[in-house]
């Protein structure tokens, strides 16, 4: 790999301020003593760009031009390091479907350094699918096409949905094919190499901090968290001196912080109606960021049990009901890795209560939204909620799709049997099978919830405009995601480009893609990557 001559923008305070493994590189192995090891990008054969995020590129002050003098794919795909960079791959540890796994790591992943974007935040840059590291343990170390779209058409696709998450700047083939058992039943078939660059103030899990105390490294812990406090919750250590190590009283704050962060942003994939499907300790982010986009999936009828993840298919940890309560689960495990720190049973049992009275607002604040209301109100709207998800339990119906229907009705007018049937029969996935009793139901609730909305005065078009602004047309069902992989696996990007496009503007409306908000098609039920998938990448 070459370096560039360009001035130096790159930036490594993750490496000058915490500790390196000694040993760079090597073999997987345990990684004690350290929060991260040195490790190049592996050499692929023929680097490709076949996606490029505008929007994030302007963020990040990238001109039409970066880099200026040197092949974008190559520094994309780590064969050409720009001056600053300083490749490493962080150690951490994880539960992983609730239980204890031990050293993890970034078995696939490869920190680049950080750059000061456009509004100030130092923003780390990472490639995925970069090739093996001294985390890789079993793997290689790649990524294939399929997971690679996915990850970067839903990363950017979740930022304009107004859901906290890492962000995806690029899409790069490697031109290296890499062998993948897809469906883990002994079938591998080689599949298109690729690697995403994806984007964020930080990497940090909680299971950097799982790893270090579980080894009783409490020098490194403590480390470990007054690095990501100063650099990534200043406003907890204002008027702290740069190695004055921190209270613990800083901890328990800190820690209070990242649970109702954690709350927010469940309650935005619930918005949403995303289910991540393996939300491990590993893959929860310190931030309070979406981050590892694996097996996920978009609500399509709604179904509290349903997970896109096959290895979740027995237990449904991971299913769309039960995310709030793994999230509070998860922290409860970073509640027992800090404690060294912050020294406060009591205080860090505080901070859990803190979270579920955080998510449970949080929730009624957003169905409240969704529903077009202003405030929820206790007396009236948890018995009108209950009795819609009720319903979607009786009328297999579309998560998306029903939101943005209901907001067409107008609720300050008589509402007559066929308007409602009309405005609501494009969110049901099988409305020739609704009995008159099905439509008696819908009925009452309708005009029980007609009362309720007109107590909200306001217009029609307030009300629409409103809902509009908090249900979105356009998300990424899976089986949309599915036939952009398959036309880019034949060389064709035409539908992933256009993905990516409409999902910028994900609540407008877009007449000449409706096609893309259309409810799940039949035959997509059962497809392989249209429903249900695996960890496999």
């Amino acid at each position: 790999m070459t370096s560039s001559s360009l001035q130096e923008t790159f930036q490594a305070r993750f490496v000058e301020r915490l500790r390196a493994d000694p040993q760079r590189a090597g073999p997987p192995r345990p990684v004690r003593g350290a929060h991260y090891s040195f490790v190049d990008p592996s050499p692929v054969g023929a680097p490709k760009a076949i996606a490029w995020s505008e929007p994030l590129a302007a963020q990040l002050g990238l001109g039409p031009d970066w880099p200026n003098g040197h092949d974008r794919a190559a520094v994309l795909a780590g064969q050409t390091l720009l001056p600053g960079m300083q490749p490493y791959a962080m150690c951490y540890g994880g539960h992983q479907f609730g239980h204890w796994a031990g050293q993890l790591g970034d078995g696939r992943a490869i920190n680049l350094g950080e750059t000061i974007d456009r509004d100030g935040v130092r923003q780390t840059w990472q490639l995925k699918g970069a090739g093996p590291t001294p985390y890789s343990r079993s793997a290689d170390g790649w990524a294939v096409l399929r997971s690679s779209v996915r990850e970067f058409l839903c990363s950017e696709a979740m930022f304009h949905l107004g859901v906290p998450t890492t962000r995806a700047l690029s899409l790069v083939l490697t031109g290296d094919q890499v062998l993948r058992d897809m469906f883990y039943d002994g079938r591998a078939e080689w599949e298109p190499g690729a690697i995403v660059c994806r984007v964020a103030p930080s990497f940090v899990r909680f299971g950097s901090f799982e790893i270090l105390a579980a080894r009783e490294e409490h020098e490194l812990l403590r480390e470990l968290g007054d690095f990501v406090i100063r650099e990534h919750f200043p406003e907890l250590v204002p008027n702290t001196a740069p190695t004055e190590t921190l209270p613990p009283e800083t901890y328990l704050a800190w820690f209070r912080e990242v649970a109702t962060r954690t709350a927010a942003m469940i309650v935005h994939w619930s918005r949403v109606g995303f289910v991540h499907g393996v939300m491990n300790t590993d893959n929860l982010s310190i931030l309070g960021l979406t981050i590892d986009y694996g097996p996920y999936g978009w609500l399509e009828n709604y179904d509290p049990s349903w997970t896109p993840n096959t290895t979740d298919a027995s237990g449904r940890r991971y299913a769309f009901g039960a995310q709030s309560r793994i999230g509070l689960w998860n922290l409860l495990k970073l509640a027992n890795a800090v404690l060294p720190l912050a020294k406060d049973v009591e205080g860090l049992q505080e901070a859990l209560g803190a979270y579920t009275e955080a998510y449970d607002r949080g929730w009624e604040r957003m169905l409240a939204e969704k529903l077009g209301w202003t405030a929820w109100q206790e007396d009236t709207d948890g018995a009108l909620l209950q009795d819609l998800l009720d319903q979607f339990g009786r009328t297999e119906t579309d998560w998306t799709i029903f939101f943005r229907r209901l907001a067409t009705i107008d609720v300050g007018q008589a509402l007559d049997p066929e308007t409602l049937r009309k405005a609501l029969t494009p969110s049901f996935y099988a409305p020739e099978a609704l009995s008159a009793d099905d439509w008696g139901r819908w009925t009452n609730w309708l005009l029980r919830y007609q009362q309720r909305s007109q107590r909200e005065g306001r217009s029609a078009d307030q009300r629409r405009a409103a809902m509009d602004a908090v249900n979105p047309k356009y998300v990424l069902r899976n089986y949309l995601a599915q036939l952009a992989i398959e036309d880019a696996e034949r060389g064709d990007y035409g539908a992933l480009e256009r993905l990516q496009r409409v999902l910028t503007r994900p609540y407008e409306e877009q007449p000449e893609h409706e096609d893309l908000a259309a409810k799940r098609p039949e035959w997509a039920r059962t497809k392989p990557g249209c429903s249900m998938l695996s960890c496999s990448s």
